[in-house]
């Protein structure tokens, strides 16, 4: 079941995106670095699971250490019930850390306890580190929020307008629309579009201000949604190449769209923020690692199967940025329902998505500047922190509609720093700590197959020089404009 889940959190609105991204930086450069940046991923998710196991025994040890002292203090008349419920899952008898380790017990590193990024950063790293894991979280949340806010009022405008009048045809056809084009009478597109942000805005937007809770038949609704428009587009790009009017001839390599298209990858290959949840309630985690990476092999062949369908499917001008729009065109399907079902899935399942996003995004901005003790003014806490999560995104999505740039610059900058360098550096610091508290000799039963050292100084060297080749690209793009 958590595989399931890891599975349906990485293959979300980033894989629309996938499609425009193959075409435009060609086929083969294209599975090249979704095969790459797939094994770079593993690699990071073993480093989190390995840092979560090194946070568990920390936290039993510290446990176990204020046990002992309690036992030593005969004041303090701990009694056995007490430590039972102290700690449920370890065993009732207290035993000094010491003995614990020469005994080599196998459950010190077991995954019992959820420990969150966050609280990882603020175990294995500095007074720095972990402002700047939340500083690379807040961007990447940002950058979410403006995702989803340009996505939902794009998919909308793109169904109900049309130059035709007969827009249940003419949104797939190839023609080329200019924001300036007239939408309803005297309304341009971009009118439009901007209507349709406001109305999201008004919506959902108020949900930043409270708590979402109990969404757990919401995501059940929307991974079934999810499925069945995925599946829905394969097979029917599948029957158009059947069928001999596949008009697709995508080139091999061009290495201007690379760029997008790391960002792109980067983006939906996106889960080590949320392996906590994921990991800790799955009960027999002898095998994670193995069966982790057949996750990864297969999101991995369903990538392809979806891009590679796609591009060949449709010609590379005509490949819109959210590529389920592609299929409200008559002549690539003639039943009414599933183009509307098509066109308007990303508004139904984003729509679910947004206020959690935007309540996570309001929680991470409060623990930043959260003081031990301290509680915030009210108007500070239920109006500032909502509208600083609020403002910004929409802003962003009132000025640029154009998703493959938005998922590509989110994904580089900042999902580059959750993916790769934050799991690189709590594997090195955790190593380190576990070395200090447990001595040399002390092996951490979840230690990723990538255990030496080389692994973690090679994937922050590509992190960083992921960071210089993006930002060069972008220079060098703008400059040519």
């Amino acid at each position: 079941v958590g595989l399931v889940y890891m599975f349906n959190l990485i293959v979300g609105t980033g894989a629309l995106t996938m499609p425009k991204a193959f075409a435009t930086a060609g086929w083969l450069v294209s599975l090249v670095l979704l095969m790459f940046l797939g094994f770079m991923s593993y690699m990071t998710t073993t480093f989190v699971v390995e840092a979560m196991a090194a946070a568990n025994a920390q936290l039993r040890w510290k446990r176990m250490e204020k046990r002992k002292e309690d036992d030593e203090d005969s004041s303090s008349g701990v009694s056995d019930s007490d430590v039972l419920l102290q700690d449920g899952y370890e065993r009732a008898e207290t035993r000094p850390i010491l003995s614990v380790q020469r005994r080599g017990s196998s459950n010190i590193f077991e995954i019992t306890e959820r420990v969150e990024m966050g609280q990882m950063a603020s175990m294995f790293f500095n007074k720095v580190g972990v402002n700047l894991f939340y500083f690379c979280i807040i961007i990447y949340l940002y950058g979410d929020l403006a995702i989803y806010a340009a996505a939902v009022p794009v998919s909308l405008m793109q169904v109900t307008c049309s130059a035709t009048g007969n827009h249940s045809c003419s949104v797939g056809d190839g023609t080329k629309y200019n924001d300036t084009d007239k939408c309803w009478g005297p309304i341009r597109r971009i009118d439009a579009y901007r209507l349709y942000l406001a109305a999201f805005t008004l919506l959902l937007g108020p949900f930043t201000f409270f708590n979402v809770q109990k969404t757990k038949y919401l995501q059940i609704m929307t991974s079934l949604m999810r499925w069945i428009a995925f599946i829905l587009m394969i097979i029917l790009a599948l029957i158009r190449i059947s069928r001999g009017q596949a008009e697709g001839h995508p080139s091999m390599a061009q290495l201007s769209g690379i760029r997008n298209l790391f960002g792109v990858c980067v983006y939906s290959f996106m889960c080590q923020h949320s392996l906590p949840s994921l990991i800790t309630p799955i009960s027999k985690k002898k095998h994670v690692n193995k069966l982790v990476l057949l996750d990864y092999i297969l999101i991995l062949a369903f990538y392809s199967l979806l891009s590679f369908t796609a591009i060949y499917c449709f010609r590379n001008d005509t490949l819109m940025d959210m590529y389920t729009l592609n299929f409200t065109n008559c002549e690539i399907i003639n039943v009414a329902f599933i183009r509307y079902f098509l066109g308007l899935f990303p508004v139904f399942t984003i729509s679910t998505n947004f206020p959690i996003i935007a309540v996570t995004l309001r929680n991470n901005w409060k623990t930043l500047f959260h003081r031990e003790g301290g509680t915030y003014p009210w108007v500070v806490d239920r109006i500032v922190f909502p509208a600083i999560t609020l403002i910004p995104p929409v802003l962003v999505a009132f000025c640029t509609h154009d998703l493959e740039s938005l998922v590509g610059i989110t994904g580089a900058y900042a999902g580059n720093g959750i993916q790769y360098l934050i799991p690189a550096f709590l594997a090195y610091c955790s190593r380190k700590d576990t070395q200090l508290v447990f001595g040399s000799g002390t092996v951490n039963k979840h230690l990723s197959p990538f255990r030496h050292t080389f692994w973690i100084v090679f994937v922050l060297i590509w992190g960083f020089s992921c960071f210089v080749f993006v930002t060069a690209n972008i220079v060098l793009s703008e400059s040519k404009l």
